[in-house]
């Protein structure tokens, strides 16, 4: 061979190692320990589907072009029928933890009837939209619920594919000839219940007031109809996601995670051994400050209640949610060949568990410490359900690992979960801080008005029972945004209708000379 000739190229087959003469491993590939399932077989789209995912689009361009109250619930009812349809057309049956998952969802679209406090009312929107993924999807292991939950996000374009396949195939009863003949005939009675309707309006004082109350006039300015669109296009697609998803859902539970390796006993152990030795430590020097070193400990720093109960609770708290992590990246690595390895994973995990519920009740007691001293606040009373809940997820964690089969802590988790955001809504969170700060004042005579800004009209009745000044400057703070006439009823939640009734009987006039007496600037 001359010296510019080219190499040869390799012999096909597998590649050998030049130093061990051995096939060479295959180049590792990106995500390798994780393969996707396929998606069922999808029944096609049908006339009714398609036509529950247009209503669906007309009532959300309509209805939630104000506010969100009541119309959020019809609309999410419209499209919970459309995937209902479209499940039974694809021969799917009910099961128990669709129903489950399905209820709680409902429950959750309840809120913004309810209450007005935008936080809660977005958590409850989004945890609605992720349950209803999960119910259709279906799902037990870690793997089929986490993808499960954001779902419908990777359907919606699909879904519009799926809805224009399904309808080419199909034929109009009667031909084009009968669909121009409905067609004819819907126009027709929009024209006379329009005429003579407005008709009887005129002519009846209580028949207009009837009307307006239940078919308020769409009155569309040109600005408005970018808005309108874009909330028709919404409804429409996501409607058609969750058709989609019901016709053939994709089984999450079916993805292939191949286990982690076995690290060796020395390597996995003797740092979870050390990390236990010092939650151990942490816990015995929380006892001791519970016992009457708390004082002691204030009067040598100097801090106030308010300073010592604030130090260290985010710290705490990202402690606790780090254990999770460890506790999950160290049960998929941990040694599980012998029964004496399964036997010392779970001492050390459980051990670790157990004392990470100190630190839950070390950060609980310190923020409790600091709402006795300051008042509660909605940032403070959102990290006490978090905290409270990741108390609960470590006690199912135990669970989970003193038994056998653990397949129920997934769902058990992700329960806990939608629960915990559930009753964070229902329980008028911003009527709780207001509640908890009037009883303050009372035992104290003393109110911070910096924790009622930001509150919503949930927390008007409770403001309500201050004393003059203080009820005009609060009432002040937490009534900015309210419009001046009442909106439709179906953007109106319950805590509005009844701010509006407290503020109609007793009306606040001198809301910023109110202020001043008090020494609070409401700018």
């Amino acid at each position: 061979m001359s010296a510019t000739s080219s190499p040869a190229a390799p012999p096909p087959g597998p590649q050998w190692d030049p130093y061990t003469y051995r096939p060479a491993a295959p180049a590792p590939q990106p995500f390798q320990w994780l393969r996707a399932s396929d998606p069922d077989r999808k029944a096609p789209a049908t006339r009714r589907v398609v036509g529950l995912a247009l209503a669906a689009g007309v009532l959300t361009s309509w209805l939630l072009a104000d506010a969100l109250g009541v119309n959020l619930l019809l609309c999410g009812l419209v499209t919970a029928v459309g995937a209902g349809i479209a499940a039974r057309a694809a021969g799917r049956s009910v099961r128990p933890w669709t129903v489950v998952w399905s209820v709680l969802a409902l429950a959750l679209l309840t809120v913004p009837a309810l209450y007005e406090a935008d936080w809660a009312v977005v958590l409850s929107g989004v945890c609605a939209l992720g349950l209803a993924s999960l119910a259709l999807h279906g799902g037990k292991r870690w793997v089929g619920v986490l993808l499960a939950l954001p779902g419908l996000a990777w359907q919606l374009v699909p879904s519009v594919r799926w809805a224009r396949t399904g309808l080419r195939g199909l034929r109009l009863p009667g031909g084009r000839g009968k669909a121009v003949s409905v067609l004819k005939a819907a126009l027709v009675a929009a024209a006379l219940l329009a005429v003579f309707g407005g008709l009887f309006v005129s002519a009846d004082a209580a028949m207009a007031e009837v009307l307006e109350d239940l078919i308020p006039r769409v009155e569309l300015e040109p600005g408005d109809l970018p808005q309108h669109a874009f909330l028709f296009c919404l409804g429409l697609l996501v409607s058609l996601g969750f058709a989609h998803i019901a016709a053939g859902p994709r089984r999450w539970d079916r993805t292939v995670v191949r286990p982690g390796r076995p690290r060796g006993r020395l390597e996995w152990a003797v740092p979870l051994a050390a990390l236990n030795l010092l939650f151990g430590a942490f816990a015995v020097i929380q006892a001791i400050v519970v016992l009457g070193g708390r004082d002691a400990i204030m009067a040598k720093t100097g801090m106030s209640r308010s300073e010592y109960a604030r130090q260290g609770f985010w710290q705490l708290m990202v402690i606790t949610v780090l254990t999770l992590v460890v506790v999950a990246v160290a049960h998929r690595w941990a040694p599980r060949a012998t029964e004496s390895d399964r036997r010392l994973a779970k001492l050390l995990l459980g051990a670790l568990c157990t004392l990470t519920l100190v630190v839950v009740a070390s950060a609980l007691g310190r923020m409790w410490y600091y709402v006795d001293a300051s008042g509660l606040t909605q940032l403070r009373l959102w990290v006490l359900v978090v905290e409270i809940w990741l108390g609960v997820v470590l006690l199912l964690v135990i669970v989970a690992g003193a038994r056998r089969a653990a397949g129920w802590l997934p769902r058990a988790v992700l329960l806990s979960a939608m629960a915990t955001a559930a009753v964070y809504g229902l329980m008028s969170p911003d009527a709780m801080v207001a509640e908890q700060n009037v009883a303050r004042y009372r035992s104290t005579d003393r109110i911070d008005l910096r924790n009622i800004v930001g509150l919503s009209l949930d927390a008007v009745p409770a403001l309500d029972r201050l004393p003059a000044d203080q009820r005009a400057c609060a009432l002040s703070l937490v009534t900015r945004g309210l419009t001046d006439g009442p909106r439709p009823w179906y953007a109106t939640s319950l805590s509005e209708s009844r701010a509006r009734d407290l503020l109609a009987a007793r009306p606040v006039t001198d809301s910023s000379e109110a202020c001043d007496r008090i020494g609070f600037d409401a700018r």
